[in-house]
């Protein structure tokens, strides 16, 4: 069992509070926006042992399982993190394994390097992703039905809204959804531009569920991201609750600071809400046109206290425990590899004793027994 040093990533986004206040540090006034821990090669765990990408390089069977390399290969299979949202991060959608494959191959051929701001495609892997919140978090998690997004468009009584109204009422869904989001990412930039100053103005007119929108605006003035968001769902989590994030499915965190984790992926196609490269005949084959439930989880709890957050996919499984004062050591011992993340109180993993914010890497098969009073996170794989 190996105890991670893990590398804050200072994304403009981040808050300057949040992963400072979870590790009982002193905040240094810059963004801190994700705490990365895993075998990412853009920010690889430190462990005694040397960077965790190398140290599974070196025996992939010994650290992560016989099984696990032959279902995902030689590599982590994902990537855990602290993910700290100040201000909304961009609106955006993933791949499937089909469409990443595709997009990797074609942008390999076409000779696009992989660090170029047009490249979408990193990898040749799909990115599912599922956020925990550990505050209330907000975010915005697929379409909302096309008649509410029409209602609420509606109401802020802006004539240069009128047409996606319109829409929105007239179409099938599939259809209204798509027609839409193509006129507001493909329309004349100063139009828009003035579109989303008095759309903002009106949302902040009206407050109430409106007042998401306008606070996005405030951090991104004129973006066209601002009426595609209003496409979406708002959802508020409370402490505990998760959003399971699919292919294809539009999302972005708007504020909170939550447990993320992912298939271990880059790959990311914008839909605004960013100076980033927005790739729209690309975003339009990706995005999923239906109108969905977000479908807050919940974690359901077993006989051995882990509470499981249950999802359809096997690059990652998430749980956590929550220890009360003299209860019986619970053993983690799996046949596949493990992190493990204390979020609150204070946990001994093995020998080591984990203050908040504070991980261990478990490699396959290592005795993993856990004590204390606190919450601990566990992430691994299914195989």
């Amino acid at each position: 069992m190996d105890r991670l040093d893990n590398t804050v990533r200072p994304y403009a986004w981040g808050s300057t509070t949040a992963i400072p206040g979870l590790l009982g540090v002193e905040p240094t006034g810059e963004p801190q926006a994700e705490m990365w821990m895993g075998a990412h090669p853009g920010a690889p765990s430190r462990t005694a042992r040397g960077p965790l990408n190398e140290v599974i390089d070196e025996a992939p069977d010994r650290e992560l399982g016989n099984q696990t390399v032959a279902r995902f290969g030689p590599r982590l299979p994902f990537l855990l993190k602290i993910l700290a949202a100040g201000a909304p991060l961009s609106l955006q959608v993933h791949p499937n394994l089909e469409q990443a494959r595709e997009g990797y191959e074609d942008e390999e051929r076409r000779g696009i390097p992989v660090d170029a701001p047009h490249r979408n495609y990193k990898d040749a892997n799909h990115k599912p992703e599922l956020i925990c919140a550990l505050t209330e978090f907000d975010g915005l998690c697929g379409f909302r039905a096309p008649s509410e997004a029409a209602d609420l468009l509606a109401a802020l009584d802006v004539d240069s809204l009128q047409p996606y109204v319109d829409l929105l009422r007239a179409h099938p869904e599939e259809a209204a959804l798509r027609e839409v989001l193509t006129a507001v990412l493909t329309a004349d930039p100063e139009r828009m531009t003035r579109t989303v100053t008095e759309t903002a103005a009106a949302c902040t007119r009206l407050g109430g569920a409106h007042a998401p929108y306008a606070d996005i605006a405030r951090h991104y003035p004129g973006d066209p991201g601002v009426i595609a968001a209003m496409l979406l769902n708002h959802v508020r989590l409370q402490p505990g609750e998760a959003l399971f994030l699919g292919a294809g499915v539009p999302h972005a965190y708007l504020n909170g600071l939550g447990v993320e984790i992912m298939a271990n992926s880059d790959n990311v196609l914008r839909c605004g809400l960013t100076p980033k490269h927005v790739d729209v005949p690309e975003l339009l084959r990706i995005v999923r046109f239906e109108a969905t439930d977000p479908g807050v989880l919940r974690p359901e709890a077993a006989p051995d206290g882990e509470e499981l957050y249950a999802t359809p996919i096997d690059e990652f499984r998430l749980s956590r425990y929550v220890l009360a004062e003299g209860a019986a050591p619970v053993d983690l011992t799996r046949a596949t590899p493990q992190i493990l993340l204390c979020t609150a109180g204070s946990v001994h993993a093995g020998e080591h004793l984990l203050a908040p914010g504070q991980s261990v890497f478990v490699p396959t098969d290592d005795k993993a027994e856990i004590t204390g009073t606190g919450t601990l996170f566990r992430a691994t794989v299914v195989v």
